[in-house]
């Protein structure tokens, strides 16, 4: 869009200089002009480079995951690196709603090591049992094998379920 604006100046200049002047100075003058444009074309590419390299690198990507259980299961070679952390909630849990939403509203405070998994506590009887959940808002930190390392209640940041970490 600039680059348009940068045009529209140009070819307004050249046409209110070009009133008072014979059509052969105005032609050499919008050929002069024209010759420039591409110039200043150049020069806004050249100083847009350095903006476009900075925008790659968003704190976001520095972050750590908040992901759905479906996500997780379908690629969990993924996160093998990482902390996994499963979020055990309800939709009707109170404590659960302040979790989720302080977690979701502060994204790239969840270090770049963990991975926070978020289980439905109603539908996924199978995962409770396996991992003895009785209430929801449970936490249970889980290595690249599935197995429990580490199960709490009561979280409501990514900084207090990082500092449960094992």
């Amino acid at each position: 869009m600039t680059k348009h604006i940068g045009f529209l100046v140009i070819a307004t200049s050249l046409l209110l200089t070009s009133c008072g002047q014979s059509a052969d100075s105005s032609s050499e003058q919008s050929q002069s002009m024209v010759a420039e444009v591409p110039q200043k074309s150049q020069e806004v590419e050249v100083a847009k480079e350095p903006v476009a390299e900075k925008k790659e690198v968003e704190p976001e990507s520095m972050s750590g995951s908040y992901i759905t259980l479906a996500k997780f299961e379908s690629a969990k070679s993924e996160y093998a690196n990482s902390d996994v952390v499963l979020f055990f909630n309800a939709s009707w849990c109170s404590t659960c709603k302040v979790a989720r939403d302080n977690i979701e509203s502060n994204l790239s405070a969840i270090p770049a090591n963990l991975t926070i998994v978020v289980v439905d506590y109603d539908s996924e009887i199978e995962l409770r049992r396996k991992y003895g959940v009785v209430i929801q808002h449970t936490f249970v930190q889980i290595n690249s094998s599935g197995q429990e390392l580490a199960k709490w209640s009561g979280s409501v940041t990514a900084k207090a379920i990082a500092e449960n970490l094992v």
